[in-house]
């Protein structure tokens, strides 16, 4: 059976631009997200946080609390209920090694905020009150935040993280061939912590169905996921639980994982035997993941014309103290870069906080920053034009693994970004530049992502009045999986869109990975066209065992589905409605159950990966140190792109963040005391309207196999070297490098 979407005829969805199909429900207020669904006799759980980094509980008194009237219980370590014991039934689908972090396990401090308590009553208000009754007396220990005071504890991770490729091994000689050339460059680079911040804190609602069983609404961005943990921990059977989370207001990586308030809202619903509510405030949303203090040096050595002869990029990577949280940090600069001589290691320090969090193109993010400031470094130190010594050493193969790729078009984002932006125009001498009282800087960078599938499943339902259902258990975090789910499924079965209906993100749906990685589109999406595909058989089959059929002794591959007909293709007189046929059939809907997964033979022989070329300008008070990203331009390299139009959107949002990057996201630690400072949205800065100006996006030609609808993911790669060619920017305006990130006035300023 044909496995490919191809042209139904006059319908074709796939390509074309489409709102939203979930739009109206999310502006008009329909959409309900975790913390909102209703329940019969639900009951409020407030969280109380820990006030040390480091130590424990030597006493916790909830008297107090627990006399205000409305509190129902108040929870500590002391008297939560019995859970699983073993490390493993605490570890999720994407859990790193180590043991993951029990919320009221035991007296332990691990890290600042950490919940020490839940206090549970009638109402929000009234929980909240009385947990700040709740007095907790600890004995401090000194905690150790500071990734550079670590470093030397550093080690390799014995265990490595499931999906993460640890650095390939070295090749050539890197340090004699350093050593050797005539050009050397080697510094440090650095892009503070940042945490996600979606506009949705995590919330999880609990609703008591009698018998044990339980159905969950959660903000989680996989609720399979959610699933197998609460299973796993509260020793219960799958059909026991049901979680559901249809939409999600934002996610970045930090609903891959539950976080604790899943665990305390199901415990205290199973003690009490009725509905709970556990909704973080802002503040605490700050007490878990975020993206990981990452120390780097990149050593370059090149000839006087720029071609690289060794290549060394060392990462140190701050984690938790009871897990190994690990990412691609290094791989990029073998990935992207021809080189003979190359040396990559990557290492891990512990430190008192949380564990770090897959964070919107997690590692890439942080090393291609690294990468790609050190080739503008070395453009300029070799007199060669930026986009010029990428394409010098530009890699044909991926050499961390020894295969080329499957397809590349950054030679074609090179020269269509530089066209769009107006490149050749660029004066390349730093502080050359200028309008009005302002510096002018263009600066640009490369970007690059995995483009990877998963295994997945989707369901798919005709009904006899020409309906259709798909969907599975994924979620649309945002980026439109609802409305290209639905194209694919009119695309096969030449249906109008708003005739597809598509649900997503409950258990009770075909079972489908995270939503997370720039996989679901490949992943989800194919399952859904074999499913739609299957269907499609099936009731050309009824059509063709119709009486006097105008359809027999026609073959499948000779048919096209449009306008909710099965014509003949290159004679619509010769068709059959899809109603029709499944009257003639007797039935009254038609399903299919369909997976679909990685090629491995494919993935054997090439390498996928996403790219971008990213130009930027700024402009600069010289006097006040403001810096303002006036234009990008941004030229991707991902295969089909199904949707352009929330294709866009996708990247627009990455190009955003990549702008909170550069100038504005820092968590900033305190050492003294382990506690991140601004844990707040008054003090922790994100762009916002008035930073964000003109933003171009191109969608190169890009023909991809690594699966059947040749698409790579566009999530994660908008993000990519965004910040970098802001840093590069900033520096052709000023003069100034910066390799400490995010660029703040005050590094400036003189």
């Amino acid at each position: 059976m044909v496995t490919t979407i191809s042209s139904t005829g006059t319908d074709r969805y796939v390509g074309t631009a489409h709102s939203r199909v979930d739009g109206p429900a999310k502006v008009t207020g329909l959409a309900k997200y975790a913390g909102e669904f209703a329940a019969p006799d639900l009951a409020h759980g407030y969280v109380v946080s820990g006030g040390i980094a480091k130590g424990r509980i030597t006493a916790i008194e909830t008297a107090e609390a627990e006399a205000v009237p409305g509190v129902i219980k108040v929870f500590t370590h002391e008297n939560r209920p019995r859970t699983a014991w073993l490390d493993y039934n605490y570890r999720d689908a994407v859990a790193p090694p180590g043991s993951p972090f029990r919320a009221l396990y035991d007296d332990v401090i691990h890290y600042s905020g950490q919940p020490v308590a839940l206090v549970v009553a009638e109402d929000f208000e009234t929980a909240r009150h009385a947990a700040s009754l709740v007095k907790v007396a600890y004995a401090a220990e000194v905690p150790a935040t500071d990734v550079d005071a670590q470093a030397e504890f550093a080690y390799d991770p014995p265990k490595k993280r499931a999906g993460i490729k640890p650095p390939p091994q070295p090749w050539g000689d890197a340090t004699g061939a350093y050593e050797a050339a005539p050009v050397k460059l080697s510094n440090d680079y650095r892009l503070a912590v940042e945490h996600h911040n979606p506009m949705e804190p995590h919330a999880s609602t609990v609703v008591w169905d009698g018998n044990g069983r339980i159905t969950v609404y959660d903000k989680i961005q996989g609720v399979s996921n959610s699933q197998g943990y609460i299973a796993a921990v509260f020793g219960m059977k799958k059909d026991e639980v049901r979680v559901l989370n249809p939409y999600l207001g934002g996610g970045f990586g930090i609903g891959l994982r539950p976080q604790y308030q899943l665990f305390l809202a199901v415990m205290a619903a199973r003690d009490l035997e009725r509905s709970v509510r556990v909704t973080l405030t802002r503040d605490q949303m700050f007490t878990f993941g975020y993206r990981p203090d990452v120390r780097q040096r990149v050593s370059l050595g090149a000839d006087a014309a720029g071609n690289l002869q060794s290549l060394r990029h060392d990462a140190l990577s701050g984690t938790s103290r009871f897990e190994d949280y690990q990412e691609v940090v290094v791989n990029w600069s073998a990935i992207l870069y021809d080189c003979d001589n190359v040396a990559l290691s990557y290492k891990l320090a512990q430190i008192d906080t949380y564990t770090p969090a897959d964070m919107r193109a997690p590692g890439a993010v942080t090393g291609v920053l690294a990468l790609e400031i050190a080739m503008d470094e070395l453009a300029y130190a070799t007199g060669q034009d930026p986009v010029a010594l990428r394409l010098a050493n530009y890699s044909e193969r991926d050499r961390t693994e020894g295969k080329p790729f499957g397809s590349k078009a950054l030679r074609a984002c090179y020269a269509q970004g530089a066209e769009r932006f107006g490149w050749e125009r660029r004066n390349p001498e730093p502080r050359s530049m200028t309008e009005g009282r302002e510096l002018v800087g263009w600066g640009m960078a490369t970007g690059v992502w995995e483009a990877l599938m998963q295994q997945s499943s989707a369901q798919a339902t005709l009904t006899s009045d020409g309906k259709l259902v798909v969907g599975n258990s994924t979620g649309d975090i945002g980026t439109g999986t609802y409305t290209i789910l639905t194209q694919i499924a009119a695309e096969v079965l030449g249906l109008p869109m708003e005739d597809v209906t598509t649900k997503l993100g409950d258990t009770d749906l075909a079972e489908a990975p995270v939503a997370g990685g720039s996989w679901t589109a490949a992943s989800s999406g194919t399952a859904v066209m074999k499913a739609c595909r299957k269907i499609a058989a099936d009731v050309f089959a009824m059509a063709r065992a119709m009486d006097d059929s105008p359809l027999a002794n026609v073959d499948f591959d000779r048919v096209v589905f449009e306008g909710g007909r099965i014509a003949v293709a290159g004679d619509p007189s010769r068709s059959v409605s899809l109603v029709d046929a499944m009257t003639a059939g007797a039935v009254d809907k038609v399903e299919a159950t369909e997976s679909a997964g990685p090629d491995s033979g494919h993935a054997k022989e090439f390498a996928a990966y996403t790219h971008s070329a990213i130009f930027v300008e700024v402009k600069v008070d010289e006097d006040l140190g403001q810096v303002r990203v006036t234009r990008v331009v941004s030229a991707i390299a991902a295969g089909k792109i199904i949707n352009p139009k929330t294709a866009r959107s996708q990247i627009l949002g990455g190009v955003v963040m990549g702008i909170g990057s550069a100038l504005e996201e820092e968590s900033m630690l305190d050492h003294t005391i382990g506690r991140f400072m601004n844990h707040n949205l008054g003090e922790y800065h994100v762009p916002v309207n008035a930073d964000i100006q003109n933003l171009d996006v191109i969608f190169v030609e890009e023909e991809d196999k690594a699966n059947p609808m040749g698409v790579k993911g566009l999530g994660e790669i908008g993000i990519v070297g965004t910040a970098a060619a802001i840093a590069n920017a900033v520096f052709h305006a000023t003069g100034k490098r910066i390799r400490d990130l995010p660029i703040t006035v005050d590094k400036l300023i003189d």
